[in-house]
């Protein structure tokens, strides 16, 4: 689903999915920003606030989950907090 939507132009895509209470987290990033965006990095903002520890994949899309999936909100909200954090410093 994360590659389609990186088709779809220039952008941090973040997707979570919640199954039997725990959480997966994919963040993809356009080829664009990837030189200057880290997909690991925030999709281990993002799984922290799962409950999950980790996270890992290649600077352009990764992956990781964790055991509380009633905070995909939050994990959601702790990418965008990680991008801003990201983009001002730099």
């Amino acid at each position: 689903m994360v590659d389609e939507l990186k088709r779809t132009g220039s952008g941090v895509y973040a997707v979570v999915a919640e199954t039997g209470g725990k959480a997966s987290l994919v963040v993809g990033i356009s080829d664009d920003l990837a030189g200057r965006l880290n997909a690991v990095d925030l999709v281990r903002a993002g799984v922290a606030a799962l409950g999950g520890k980790g996270g890992g994949g290649r600077p352009d899309m990764a992956q990781g989950g964790g055991p509380d999936g009633e905070k995909a909100d939050a994990a959601l909200a702790a990418v965008q907090r990680a991008l801003a954090e990201t983009v001002e410093a730099g």
